[in-house]
């Protein structure tokens, strides 16, 4: 293949490990480039998370030359051809060059090969499809970096055949636009995710999980989800995520508050149900069970929480809820719903308001009223309930003296 571009050198390329690995292949004889995702991100001055390498040597022989140079070998996919090198505290996935002999879907049969083009014709987006050497030359065998500078998201080849590779990939059309794309998406793709998208319920619901979570971590997640339900791939998948002007709204807050993005929050922006219909939205997407209790609760909140409320009004939902976490997230969707404008400031109190959690705690326990001469038996949970109640009303503030003395009192 011929060199299309040269890329500056990064920190990434020129470290010691990285220089390191590429030169324990070397030294065998084997090729090697790094490919797929860190190209295509260092291209456009993104930051790298995963540093993929591929090699014309094989599995087998990968980890003789690693090992040889005293770095450490994994063979964490080797019967797929997939090597994880450790130097110092970088990892680095080596994948031998493969092509397909035959494919059942996500599971073709390949075989190794030494033809770059060949296992770059694989890949499943021209901007992955690139490979880069050490030195910083860019190949380029399917026009991704032009699809790059315009912004466009497109499949190696036949959409339609890509798709039917890995069904997943339809998802990952839309994830990949809503982080990459620019403009209206690309009309052969989207035609092969809208005659494929009856497919989807195949996919595990871990995978699918897996993708929409990172395309809601886009900056502008709504757009594109506005997109899978006109082209009825949310049908297929969520038919009750449809409220993609609450998702807007919450994104747009996020932003203007400098708030993490958060996939659970930004799920239940998105639905429109109840708690139940979050339950199964939770059994699809095989959420945690923290994370589905958590989606449970904010689509149907057990109180209500309002920016526009008081400090003490806060504290007291804060302090029920006992989940500062959970606390956020419903002052920030309350705020997306209110009717009117909030102003940010108080959206801000709002949430400063979770940090006071830990120290709401009621200072004394009923080893505190067995003590002072109550007897064992329910009347001991009652009175504590009664003492919490009148430390709420006071606003947390009384003491552990002022909660005996309080309790003293109501003792008679």
């Amino acid at each position: 293949m011929t060199v299309n571009a040269r890329i500056a050198l990064q920190p990434w390329m020129t470290a010691p490990e990285t220089r390191a690995v590429f030169e324990a292949l070397a030294a065998g004889g084997a090729d090697a480039r790094f490919v797929g995702g860190c190209v295509r991100d260092a291209w456009l001055g993104r930051r790298v998370k995963d540093i993929d390498i591929a090699t014309h040597a094989p599995p087998e022989r990968v980890m003789e030359l690693l090992k040889a140079a005293g770095i450490a070998a994994i063979p964490t996919g080797i019967e797929h051809g997939t090597i994880t090198a450790v130097a110092g505290k970088a990892h680095y996935e080596i994948t031998t060059l493969r092509r397909d002999v035959e494919n059942f879907g996500r599971h073709a049969r390949v075989e190794f090969t030494d033809d770059w083009r060949e296992d770059a014709a694989r890949r499943d987006l021209t901007m992955n499809a690139l490979s880069c050497t050490l030195e910083g030359c860019v190949y380029d065998p399917f026009g991704g970096l032009g699809d790059m500078a315009a912004g466009r998201v497109r499949f190696v080849g036949d959409p339609r055949q890509r798709i039917e590779e890995d069904v997943l990939r339809l998802l990952r059309f839309f994830r990949f636009h809503a982080h990459y794309g620019r403009g209206a998406p690309d009309e052969a793709a989207l035609a092969a995710c809208t005659e494929m998208a009856p497919r989807l319920p195949t996919l595990s619901g871990e995978r699918v999980r897996g993708e929409l979570s990172r395309l809601l971590a886009a900056p502008d997640p709504a757009l594109v989800w506005d997109l899978m339900i006109e082209r009825g791939v949310m049908a297929h998948l969520l038919p009750d995520a449809v409220r993609t002007v609450r998702l807007d709204g919450l994104v747009r807050l996020e932003h203007d508050l400098g708030e993490p993005t958060e996939a659970v929050r930004r799920f239940a922006a998105v639905l429109d149900t109840d708690r139940a219909g979050a339950l199964a939205v939770a059994q699809t997407l095989r959420l945690s069970n923290a994370d589905r209790d958590r989606l449970a609760a904010l689509t149907e909140p057990p109180m209500a929480v309002s920016p526009s409320d008081g400090p003490m009004k806060r504290r007291q939902a804060l302090y029920r809820l006992g989940d500062a976490g959970l606390y956020r997230d419903l002052a920030l969707l309350a705020a997306v719903d209110a009717p009117g404008p909030v102003a940010l400031d108080a959206v801000k109190a709002a949430l400063a308001t979770a940090e006071e959690l830990p120290s709401l705690t009621l200072p004394i326990a009923g080893r505190d009223l067995l003590a002072m001469g109550m007897q064992r038996g329910p009347a001991v949970g009652a009175l504590l309930k009664q003492v919490e109640a009148w430390w709420i009303a006071e606003d947390f503030r009384p003491g552990r003296e002022a909660c005996l003395a309080e309790a003293e009192r109501r003792m008679g």
